[in-house]
């Protein structure tokens, strides 16, 4: 196995202390040997094994790999799209379903593509995905984003969605955009059976997702948790995003979110939900206590001014806390590193400007994000941890005049990493994705999206 020594770094996260004495004490730098990381180094120290490569970090501010706990790989193909603009969540919904019920496989393939090639760029080790929509002819959309995931060579933890309440069960989806219960669930256990890794440093890995509880019935909430269960698989849905939300269960089901989330059989540590804003303080106890999964979406929640999520308590309470860009026609972009900085400044609005500094937003993003869904061999710098690794260098005119690097990252505003590698392996050098033409990446998708717009017109 090659042993590679990435060197005396400029600053350093490591995701295993709040404080910046972790910065600090690790800026010998990070031997990897494999896919795993061997050994961190204080300042001055050297490797105990020979290297067979070193890697001149000098200019580089290190981080753990980024981790996305939460996106719509297929909303790349309507960013900005007119109809949508300027609505709150449900009306920006209906505006778009009717557009999205035109996805083919060629478009599902080229912008999960992009997708994961820009949050790459970005620093993101670990991608996960909430694709729920499976109109007739896109069934093996979940298949289609293993292979390119594979293909790109990073981490993927793909959630299979699901929406089976349609309109005219009073739910929100148009019907054409709804799945029968029965092939959900049977395709549900094909693809774990296919495609899920269960063993520590999984490439990719399948947990269940149905989309929202305005979108599926009970039932379906009911059975999707009782597979995941026998079968070790995370749950993941969308939950408390919106005040519309909080009426539609109250009005549907008798029930506030979290007590529905609990009748169905989801209150419970292999949980993690999108958005999860709109909690009290009596639920963020329960969710604490359940160690649920939470990802923060602060870009995705400023457009569609949804709220903020209460992250300082639920992290207080014991939920696991984390980040996602969310979809990107609520966002509009999949940068991860910039949703760190999001993330930090909206939390900062808050609590205040004391109170929320990068360490935390870096945490979030890195071993937050890993522990909401389930991993516990990633997003952190540690000797046993996976050899996931984002490296930024800080040469852009933005951070001219900087002093702190690892606080220049996300306060000067940092766009795009410079190296990343996964598993051992790098993925990002120069900035560039490897092995990926990013000018016909772009025109494919963008040819893609005009005619998606078209089929809906």
């Amino acid at each position: 196995m090659e042993t590679t020594w990435i060197k005396d770094p400029l600053a350093i996260f490591t995701a295993t202390m709040k404080d910046n004495g972790a910065a600090q004490s690790v800026q010998g730098g990070i031997v990897i040997q494999g896919s795993r990381i061997l050994e961190t180094l204080a300042r001055g120290e050297r490797p105990s094994v020979p290297i067979d490569v070193i890697v001149d970090a000098s200019q580089h501010v290190v981080t753990p790999g980024l981790i996305n706990a939460h996106h719509h790989f297929y909303q790349t193909l309507t960013r900005a799209y007119p109809e949508a603009l300027n609505k709150e969540l449900f009306h920006w919904l209906k505006s778009l379903y009717p557009v999205w019920a035109g996805l083919d496989e060629e478009m599902m393939r080229v912008a999960t593509e992009l997708a994961l090639v820009e949050m790459m760029m970005s620093g993101c080790t670990t991608a996960s995905d909430h694709h729920y929509l499976l109109p007739h002819g896109l069934e093996k959309a979940i298949d289609i984003q293993v292979d390119a995931a594979q293909q790109l060579g990073i981490r993927a933890i793909l959630t299979r969605g699901s929406m089976s309440l349609g309109e005219e069960q009073g739910g929100l989806p148009p019907q054409h955009t709804i799945q029968h219960e029965d092939a959900i669930i049977d395709d549900s256990l094909r693809l774990i059976r296919e495609y899920h890794q269960a063993d520590d440093g999984a490439m990719v890995q399948i947990a269940l997702a149905p989309c929202s509880p305005f979108s599926v019935t009970t039932e379906l909430m009911k059975e999707t948790a009782l597979v995941a269960r026998q079968h070790g698989v995370m749950l993941h849905t969308h939950l408390c995003e919106t005040k519309d939300e909080e009426q539609f269960c109250l009005k549907r089901f008798g029930y506030r979110p979290v007590d529905y989330l609990e009748e169905v059989g989801w209150l419970h540590e292999r949980t993690w939900l999108a958005h999860g804003i709109h909690f009290n303080d009596e639920e963020i106890r329960r969710l604490g206590q359940a160690q649920v999964g939470i990802c923060h979406c602060p870009t995705s929640n400023m457009m569609l001014a949804s709220g903020i999520c209460r992250n300082k308590e639920l992290e207080a309470a014991g939920a696991k806390v984390g980040i996602g860009v969310d979809g990107s026609a609520s966002n509009d972009g999949s940068n991860m590193i910039a949703e760190v900085r999001m993330a930090m400044y909206l939390q900062r609005l808050r609590y205040g400007s004391a109170e929320v500094t990068h360490f935390d937003a870096l945490r979030w993003a890195t071993a937050g994000s890993a522990a909401a869904m389930g991993r516990n061999d990633i997003g952190k710098i540690k000797a046993g941890m996976q050899a996931d690794i984002a490296m930024f260098k800080l040469d852009d005119i933005r951070f001219s005049g900087s002093h702190d690097p690892l606080a220049a990252l996300l306060l000067c505003g940092a766009q795009q990493a410079d190296r990343v590698m996964v598993a051992g392996k790098w993925r990002v050098v120069d900035g560039r994705v490897q092995g990926v033409d990013l000018d016909d990446l772009m025109a494919r998708h963008s040819a893609a999206a005009k005619r998606l717009a078209m089929k809906a017109r």
